[in-house]
């Protein structure tokens, strides 16, 4: 057996290179979504305060920062989800797996076959992006904010990892966080008690 029996993984930016991809939206952004990106810009932004403020726990952190954002732009929340569904759920698909880390995926693969657990742990809904990526069956368990069962807080709480652990069955100690940010995977994994390598 590996030296950890479960791998919980980050999914944007770990899973594929987030650089390539934001650049291709850029690209499509400016070629017929201009009026958007105010909207993207202000719902991002909100995400990074949370990741700072949001101290006690709430039912779904990704409907607070839709709130919060269509507050700030003075629209209708569902319009707000409408543009963020569009532009960074939906259409990002065929950059995601143009861009996905082949050799991470075939070493998570690999982990499986030796009998290891996995999860992913997202900021953000996962299901439509992990399909995208043709990953889904990678993985064991998905706690995804903004979906049904996700954290009550944003890394580097701990909450979605403890989460993905107690659902997988295993401690803390048996569990190696992957991602690519230090300062909201690497924090999340040590607030959790558990290992962390970066992407």
């Amino acid at each position: 057996m590996p030296p950890y029996r479960a791998w919980l993984v980050d999914l944007d930016g770990t899973l594929y290179r987030a650089s390539w991809v934001r650049l291709a939206m850029t690209a499509e952004l400016l070629a017929g979504g201009g009026r958007s990106v105010r909207v993207l810009r202000v719902f991002r932004q909100e995400h990074e305060r949370l990741r700072a403020e949001l101290v006690k726990p709430v039912s779904s952190p990704y409907e607070e920062q839709l709130r919060r954002a269509a507050e700030r732009l003075g629209r209708d929340v569902s319009e707000v989800r409408r543009v963020v569904d569009y532009w960074m759920v939906c259409r990002p698909g065929k950059w995601l797996r143009l861009f996905r880390r082949r050799r991470l995926l075939a070493e998570i693969a690999g982990f499986r076959q030796q009998g290891g657990r996995t999860a992913v742990v997202s900021d953000y809904p996962a299901a439509q992006k992990l399909a995208a990526l043709g990953a889904a069956s990678l993985f064991d368990v998905v706690v995804a904010n903004g979906e049904s069962g996700g954290p009550n807080r944003l890394k580097p709480w701990p909450d979605g990892y403890l989460l993905a652990a107690e659902r997988l069955g295993m401690a803390a100690e048996e569990c190696l966080v992957v991602g690519d940010r230090q300062d909201a995977d690497g924090e999340a994994a040590r607030r959790a008690g558990m290992a962390f390598r970066r992407i």
